[in-house]
């Protein structure tokens, strides 16, 4: 729970709702026992045909008789203890003193009727019918009040769960964008998905519950309780004997509730994932009619889950049982202590003082109903247990994730870094996503300002790795990455990445317009510089010309309604408006057909001067852009650097790639 303790911690915040909301509970709670309460006089006055007023006076008088006839048993006592002998005398002494205890709880009886006296005969009704008219609408006005507040009750605890959880999401969203890259390989986003809705759903569901039901029914059940012992405490007392029974099995059902929901939500994650998986690669799996193997899959996972729910609806089904039986046996109990006392009008149980006056059937039936209004409250924190065990075991797993320090962050005090006009030097970069697996291996490069270099090498020798390295998408698990002077980890972040534009091969748009995607990059800039820079991107053309709405055209999820070139192109379009000083392109022109790829590369000879240019790229066209050209090997070194011509006449691996290269463009003709 202690998690779930930081989520509760964030809804302390908004004190002005919390306090009203208490307020709001606390009057639930005083007129539902208010209510309760009536039965006393329905019993005692308005059933027996009598007035307020009539009934007052009885009582009185029954008092001050029952008063005097106690006087003359002290006395009677008094004379038997002069004349008795030591043993009878201290036996006759301890009567003596429960006479003169009954005696004084009836005078304190007739002080309470007489001061009631005035305001019964002042302001209520002599008529007995209208005496029951004024009860029956004392109760209605108690139950309109009630339910008013039960509303307001309601509404306050909405708003304050979903404030709490709506700052706890943007915290989560801020922290998880937060996370190095590699943090979402390894998690999965199906995995932060669930987090993000299945258990935040959880943990809202679980703070509604501990500031509505937990603090309004225990009060409710309070001012039932304190009612019964203001009538008999000690037999309330007795009542309860069992309760620290009752409170052990439920904290044992809590305890185990919470594992189980923790290994439920686990298997939703893996739901997540699958259909996550699924539907993104549903090309993959209709061209290979992989549909029964992902059917089968999702059968297995959902009945993992099943099994998981289904041993919650087990311990959760104990819950009420427990409760109910709790509550019988505290009835019976009552019932049958409180009938002794009332049919043989007595004060003591076995030898133990219970009452200091004897129970009336009014009182006694009083007693019983607030009993039962209180265990109306405790069979609705029946279903507490479930919901604040749910609302834990999702708190574990949101801050699980909340608290993860990112490994890539600012250091304590950063260097400053102006735009970048000097040199961007590897020095001697190992990298490796496991530690037995190395990526890179002691690679030592030095770009100067302006050049373009190319990465060649075969698939795997870690050209993308390198290239997510300059912007500390990762950082090197050995030697240093220095951009005119300044290593990169001693440098903002946000500084560094402000002076980098990337275009990748998997092109990713987002389900806006095409102007709000071009301008991603570069907020501040007008529309004309968008129009502009689309037009050095050679997308202007299809944009207003193919696209139904133009520059407003929404694109889809992930830019779905868009083909593989237009998307690169409008990707291109977003680098050449946010003008870096260096420009990152991972395969940038394999979905752009040859001729667009022409044009395309006429924009990029002009866009790449005065800035410093690493293209990663298996086509021979782009690599004619290069000033240098590195040959990677499969190990991750370099294996040798120069100009196209310097490398076919000295690289085997080289020659080999452009081999390849130029055997698929011939056999594409």
């Amino acid at each position: 729970m202690k998690n779930f303790g930081r989520v509760v911690r964030m809804a302390l915040r908004y004190r002005f709702t919390l306090v009203v909301s208490i307020v709001c509970a606390l009057g639930v709670g005083v007129l539902w026992g208010a209510n309760i309460g009536t039965i006393y006089p329905f019993v005692e006055i308005a059933f027996q045909g009598e007035s307020l007023q009539k009934w007052v006076d009885k009582e009185i008088k029954q008092s001050q008789e029952t008063t005097a006839t106690l006087k003359d048993e002290i006395k009677q006592l008094r004379h038997q203890q002069a004349d008795a002998d030591g043993n009878d005398q201290n036996a006759i002494a301890s009567k003596i003193g429960l006479v003169e205890s009954r005696m004084a709880a009836e005078r304190k009886a007739v002080d309470r009727y007489r001061w009631l006296k005035p305001y019964v005969d002042g302001y209520l009704p002599s008529d007995p019918f209208q005496t029951l008219a004024v009860l029956v609408g004392f109760l209605l006005l108690g139950t309109l009040a009630k339910d008013l507040l039960l509303i307001a009750h309601h509404i306050l605890i909405a708003r304050l769960s979903q404030l709490s959880t709506f700052q706890l999401r943007k915290l989560f969203y801020r922290r998880t964008l937060n996370l190095e890259l590699a943090s979402f390989g390894n998690e999965g986003t199906s995995d932060l998905m669930s987090r993000f809705t299945h258990d935040m759903i959880y943990v809202a569901n679980g703070t509604n519950t501990l500031f509505g039901k937990v603090i309004r029914e225990p009060l409710k059940m309070a001012a039932c309780l304190i009612g019964a012992g203001l009538i008999c405490w000690r037999l309330l007392l007795l009542s309860l004997i069992l309760a620290p029974v009752t409170a052990l099995l439920i904290r044992w059902l809590a305890k185990t509730l919470k594992r189980a929901n923790r290994r439920a939500m686990e298997e939703m994650a893996r739901l997540y994932n699958i259909l996550e998986e699924t539907f993104r690669g549903i090309k993959v799996v209709k061209a290979f009619t992989m549909e029964r193997q992902e059917r089968w899959q999702f059968h297995e996972n959902s009945k993992q889950y099943y099994r998981a729910a289904m041993r919650i609806a087990r311990y959760d089904s104990l819950s009420r049982p427990i409760n109910e039986i709790a509550g019988i046996l505290t009835i019976s109990m009552a019932l049958l202590a409180g009938a002794y006392l009332v049919i043989g009008g007595e004060t003591h149980l076995l030898g133990f003082r219970m009452s200091e006056r004897p129970l009336n059937l009014g009182a006694l039936f009083l007693f019983y109903g607030l009993l039962a209004g209180a265990a109306d409250p405790l069979r609705k924190l029946a279903d507490v247990f479930l919901c604040l065990q749910r609302a834990a075991a999702a708190s574990d797993r949101v801050f699980a994730m909340l608290d993860r320090q990112p490994q890539i962050r600012d250091p304590r005090h950063p260097q400053p870094l102006p735009r970048h006009g000097r040199d961007l030097v590897f020095d001697n970069i190992s990298f490796a996503y496991q530690p037995d697996q190395p990526v890179l291996t002691d690679f030592n490069l030095s770009i100067p300002f302006g050049q373009t270099v190319a990465l060649v090498g075969p698939n795997g020798c870690g050209k993308s790795s390198l290239a997510n390295l300059i912007p500390r998408f990762a950082d090197p698990t050995a030697g240093e990455i220095r951009l005119d002077g300044v290593p990169l980890d001693q440098a903002r972040v946000r500084e560094l990445r402000s002076q980098i534009g990337l275009v990748t091969q998997e092109t990713l748009l987002f389900d806006t317009t095409v102007l709000n995607n071009i301008r991603y990059g570069a907020p501040q800039a007008t529309d004309q510089q968008v129009i502009e820079a689309s037009k050095q991107a050679h997308a202007h053309r299809f944009i207003e010309n193919e696209l139904a709405d133009g520059y407003q055209t929404v694109v889809g999820v992930g830019g779905c309604r868009l083909s593989g070139g237009q998307r690169q192109r409008i990707s291109l379009a977003r680098a050449i408006l946010r003008d870096p000083a260096i420009l990152l392109l991972d395969e940038a022109t394999s979905q752009i057909d040859l001729e667009s790829e022409q044009l395309i590369q006429r924009v990029l000879e002009e866009f790449t001067r005065n800035r410093t240019t690493l293209i990663i790229t298996h086509r021979m066209s782009v690599l004619s852009l290069a000033d240098q050209i590195v040959v990677m090997e499969q190990s991750g070194r370099i294996l040798d650097v120069g100009t196209h011509e310097e490398l076919l006449s000295r690289c085997d691996l080289y020659r080999r790639l452009h081999q390849l290269q130029f055997d698929d463009l011939r056999k594409s003709a």
